[in-house]
């Protein structure tokens, strides 16, 4: 039987997206994406759990990351999980999973100047999320 690895996450960045250029200018970045879940416990109070994940885009989708997000930006991520290892100065074995997207789509608000707003802002609620990876070729991740 085949695996599935999938990842579908909806968070806030908890840091503008870091970005480096690597040999040949390909244009990886990483930040950091937090979720959380409310539930309510015995008593009925309100509990919050926030989770923190690691997630690396590459090519393109690094290049709208870098243009278009921010500590704070709401997204949906699609990718896979992606275990890597290496050893520290000392020589131990340290792990990090990352969420490698291949899918991103940006659900805040449209705040690009279009309107009459004086501030230049166009406050006009829209529910459209963008889908900022129309048109890549994800078959060069």
């Amino acid at each position: 039987m085949r695996g599935v690895n999938r990842v579908v996450l909806i968070g806030n960045l908890g840091k503008d997206p870091d970005i480096q250029f690597l040999e040949g200018n390909i244009a990886v970045a990483k930040f950091s994406l937090a979720t959380t879940e409310t539930h309510k416990d015995r008593n009925g109070r309100l509990i919050s759990q926030t989770e923190w994940h690691t997630v690396v885009l590459w090519r393109g989708l690094a290049e709208l990351a870098q243009k278009y997000l921010h500590r704070g930006s709401l997204v949906y991520i699609e990718g896979r999980l992606k275990t890597r290892s290496w050893e520290d100065k000392e020589g131990n074995k340290k792990f990090a999973t990352e969420i490698v997207g291949d899918n991103l789509i940006m659900l805040d608000k449209r705040t690009d100047g279009a309107g009459g707003n004086p501030e230049g802002q166009d406050d006009t609620p829209t529910d459209d999320p963008r889908p900022f990876d129309e048109g890549i070729d994800k078959t060069s991740y």
